[in-house]
């Protein structure tokens, strides 16, 4: 009897130590593995070409070696292109045992998520069931070198070394029958994007965005007033700040500016032609108690002796501006880049007070000389997470950048710079370390890593930079759009030293300057990212007979629900809108489409060109802003636009009359978690149990 009662005890003890390893351990999703059956990782830093966050089962070694096999690949359309990317960095991916799950021969091909594949009630539909579909239907004409479908192709036929998907699959049903596949409990299909552990659905493109029209007047930028208020700055092109009042939306109220009164007026130091002027405002995360803020502008040495400074084509860069010549009747570096520090102290009143200042500079921050006459961003932004500069600048102007500045680490041109403007040096150790102005270097920019980059640069090889902005949900996405040559316009997620490619690359494109007078970088000795949305020139050509991008914001309003959580740019040419959006979330995958726009029939002022029009009268979209309460604006050249709610233009959205204010005093939180967890009734059985003779002890 003792015996026995022995042998139940350790069995207790023995179950007792089973249910608490249980307990503890995730069962209920299965174990992420990699493709050589090792455990995923974070990176130390991140990937360049697999954009992939979090876990991850390639190295940057691995990284570089996928994107050699796609530039291998050798594809010349984009939408192809994109998809076929986003394959080979499945291999990245911290679930890509299962995604190339094998049954007789490795796969070199993940299984493609395939409406098609009839799903049994134990499994789990993915979010993109028709990727599958997509694939076929963007890849199916296109030549493409080295495919990585070869080892697996149509009924044993070897592909040829460069080939279509048509040639060897006679429809779409035989191609998915090869490389389709579904989801289920214990594994995955791919959906074009790094695999979620939820059952979201990829959200349907907004049925289209309705606009409200508040003012008059042409302006550049949009930056609400750091206090907190209904107040923002407007700034326009020949170097006016103005301070304006926004109206609630719906109110049926107009912009209250004064424009007789401007904040600021440096038009006597700003030179202003088509691209040139005032291009960028900025306010000290401190304004409120330092009374600091910036602008970003250009100015002609000829006209204004202040504006002095350093030529960019320089020895340093390997450049002699007498090689120039003259550009439109311009002497090279008669204009220059400038961003001056002006202040809303030394008044009476406190900064969050003041309505108007003196416009004189309290120092010059940067001075720089331009080769050309256009390409000269000019943006500035403060970073709101480590509270430096960042500055945009083009690569100079000229087809093709002849003297391949953006690719030179020696040169600022064709760069973002990231500067440390509240540790100012003295006017010895300006020179002395080679700075263009008043400011020090961020110890942490990538110089530090890479010792040939200027030590300013914070990204490079952009060819002109329109329109930069952080999430403000997420301050690490960081989100440029970069104006294209010849054939694609871009949006860029700018990371830390990270090469953008031009001029070897437009977009994901190989880029042949016509001309090299300054020598030329090899697309093989770099490792550009490549863009993660944009469209290509032929799809607004036809339109406005030219294509220019104007980068945006990510949408965080509740105005208009069914567009929370987008990221949103246009075309300054052909007025046309697109919203980006991320599937699945914090993956860098993500789908532009084109959103139809209308103008609300109760707007404050008419917002399109004749009455009883529901087409908005934009013309040339310059750029967008946002104000305290984070609604969007569109600024344009026939005026200023608010995103309005969609009722106010008979859209629906669903989610609409789910919000209680169009303001509300917090934002919703990602529709699904990315950690949500696929259930096993099994193990929850043995969990049940384990609790029940945990807690009462029957032991």
């Amino acid at each position: 009897m003792l015996q026995v009662i022995r042998m139940r005890r350790a069995f207790a003890v023995l179950f007792f130590i089973f249910c608490n390893l249980l307990l503890l351990a995730d069962y209920s999703s299965p174990h992420p593995l990699c493709t050589n059956m090792r455990s995923p990782f974070k990176p130390k830093t991140s990937l360049p070409f697999c954009q992939y966050n979090g876990s991850v089962c390639c190295n940057s070694t691995d990284d570089r070696q996928l994107q050699n096999m796609f530039k291998a690949m050798k594809v010349s359309d984009i939408g192809c292109a994109s998809v076929l990317k986003s394959i080979l960095c499945s291999r990245c991916d911290q679930f890509s045992a299962e995604l190339y799950r094998t049954d007789s021969m490795p796969r070199e091909v993940p299984v493609l998520c395939n409406s098609t594949v009839s799903l049994k009630s134990s499994q789990v539909q993915h979010g993109g069931v028709d990727f599958c579909t997509n694939v076929w239907d963007k890849c199916r004409n296109v030549s493409i070198s080295s495919s990585p479908f070869a080892s697996q192709g149509g009924g044993g036929t070897p592909l040829n070394s460069t080939s279509k998907l048509s040639d060897i699959w006679q429809s779409k049903s035989a191609f998915c029958d090869a490389f389709g596949g579904s989801s289920s409990r214990a594994m995955f299909c791919f959906d074009g994007g790094p695999v979620s552990l939820n059952n979201t659905e990829i959200p349907s493109p907004p049925s289209g965005m309705c606009l409200e029209k508040i003012g008059n007047g042409s302006y550049l930028n949009m930056i609400p007033h750091p206090d907190g208020s209904n107040r923002v700055f407007l700034s326009d092109q020949p170097g006016k700040v103005w301070l304006a009042t926004v109206p609630e939306e719906g109110s049926g109220g107009m912009l209250v500016i004064d424009e007789s009164n401007p904040f600021l007026d440096i038009t006597d130091q700003v030179y202003a032609d088509i691209e040139f002027g005032m291009m960028g405002l900025a306010f000290h995360p401190n304004y409120l108690q330092n009374g600091r803020f910036f602008a970003s502008f250009n100015c002609d040495k000829v006209r204004w002796p202040e504006c002095s400074g350093r030529c960019s084509c320089n020895s340093d860069v390997g450049c002699d501006p007498s090689k120039l010549g003259s550009d439109n009747g311009a002497h090279p570096c008669q204009y220059h880049s400038v961003i001056a520090e002006f202040t809303a102290n030394g008044t009476m009143s406190q900064p969050p007070s003041v309505t108007t200042v003196k416009p004189l500079e309290v120092r010059r921050i940067f001075t720089m000389g331009l080769p050309f006459t256009s390409h000269h961003g000019g943006q500035i932004l403060f970073g709101p997470k480590d509270g430096y500069l960042y500055f945009m600048m083009g690569d100079g102007g000229s087809v093709g950048d002849p003297f391949n500045f953006s690719q030179n680490k020696k040169s600022l041109l064709g760069k973002i710079m990231r500067l440390d403007i509240d540790n100012l040096p003295s006017a010895f150790s300006i020179s002395d370390l080679g700075l263009w102005g008043n400011y020090y270097v961020p110890a942490d920019n990538p110089f530090s890593e890479d010792k040939e980059l200027q030590p300013e640069i914070w990204a490079l090889g952009l060819r002109n930079p329109w329109r930069c902005s952080f999430d403000l949900e997420r301050p690490s996405y960081f989100l440029c759009a970069d104006v294209g040559q010849d054939q694609f316009e871009e949006v860029d997620i700018v990371t830390k030293g990270g090469n953008y490619g031009w001029r070897a690359y437009e977009g994901a494109f190989p880029y042949h300057p016509p001309k090299s007078p300054g020598g030329n970088t090899s697309a093989s000795s770099i490792n550009p990212i490549f863009p993660v949305m944009g469209y290509n020139h032929s799809d607004v050509n036809k339109a406005a007979g030219s294509a220019s991008i104007t980068g945006g914001y990510f949408y965080r309003s509740m105005t208009d629900p069914c567009m929370y959580g987008r990221y949103m740019y246009a075309d300054l040419y052909a007025g046309r809108i697109w919203a980006g959006t991320e599937t699945p979330e914090n993956s860098g995958n993500f789908t532009s489409t084109i959103v139809p726009v209308s103008c609300a029939l109760d707007s404050p002022m008419q917002c399109s060109a004749e009455a009883g029009n529901s087409v908005p009268a934009l013309g040339f979209i310059f750029s967008f802003g946002q104000d305290s309460r984070k609604d969007l604006f569109i600024l344009a050249s026939t005026g200023v636009y608010r995103v309005a709610r969609p009722s106010r233009c008979n859209y629906t959205c669903s989610k609409e009359n789910a919000t209680s204010s169009a303001y509300p005093g917090s934002v919703p939180s990602p529709s699904a978690s990315s950690n949500r967890k696929l259930n096993n009734p099994i193990v929850e059985l043995l969990l049940v149990y384990c609790h029940y003779i945990l807690v009462f002890k029957l032991f």
